[in-house]
């Protein structure tokens, strides 16, 4: 029997709409640890709960603009541009009903980070110290959280901090901690050398010593 709803002549109305929410993972890296920044829920829905900053799209409103409404006047972030990173689409994901999460991520160093902290409302939670908090987000937060710090383990397995964490310049020494932080594992020194210094370039500068001998100081650069 021919779908009605798949005909020619039907209209956009004839199908089922669900609403579209944007949810947002802001990482940084805090006390050797991959965080993720959270706000406390101020609607009425899971009021007071810890979550993501997130919310729904309004009428013509793109996904980037919403993504930085909400930044905006959740977290007291500005200045941002946030990369779409995943659609969550499971049915049953938010009990009020049908909601698409467009998730985004964006990775921002803790000093930039500053001004949203000083908020009572807003907070980082260690993605490795803090697991239960992280895994009780509502919505499915913590499967965006989980796809949000796999998607920053691969950027950095590719390039030395293109999150931008560290602060330039730097030594090899600080790059290799940052990445071991995000990696969550120990990095053959060696290796990570020769993978890492044709993406580099050095300052012609030397550390001065505080942390052992002097090292070389490098920045971000071609290959």
């Amino acid at each position: 029997m021919k779908d009605p709803k798949n005909s020619p002549g039907a209209s956009l109305l004839d199908y089922p709409r669900p609403s579209v929410a944007v949810d947002t993972a802001v990482l940084t890296v805090a006390d050797g640890s991959v965080c993720v920044l959270l706000v406390r829920r101020a609607e009425d829905h899971q009021h007071g709960r810890w979550a993501l900053p997130g919310t729904f799209l309004r009428e013509r409103e793109t996904l980037a603009d919403a993504v930085l409404r909400c930044l905006r006047e959740k977290a007291g972030m500005s200045g941002r541009v946030p990369r779409q990173l995943h659609v969550f689409d499971e049915p049953g994901r938010d009990d009020r009903g049908w909601v698409l999460s467009v998730a985004h991520v964006d990775v921002v160093p803790l000093a930039a980070l500053e001004g949203a902290l000083k908020n009572d409302g807003v907070r980082l939670a260690s993605v490795t110290a803090e697991p239960e908090l992280v895994a009780g987000l509502p919505y499915g937060h913590a499967d965006l959280v989980a796809k949000a710090v796999e998607w920053l383990q691969a950027a950095y397995r590719e390039a030395p901090d293109p999150g931008g964490l560290l602060a330039e310049p730097f030594t090899l020494r600080d790059l290799r901690e940052l990445h071991e932080t995000v990696a969550g594992a120990t990095l053959m020194r060696d290796t990570f050398r020769r993978f890492m210094e044709p993406k580099l370039e050095g300052t012609g500068q030397m550390s001065d010593g505080t942390r052992g001998r002097p090292s070389r100081l490098w920045v971000r650069g071609g290959e």
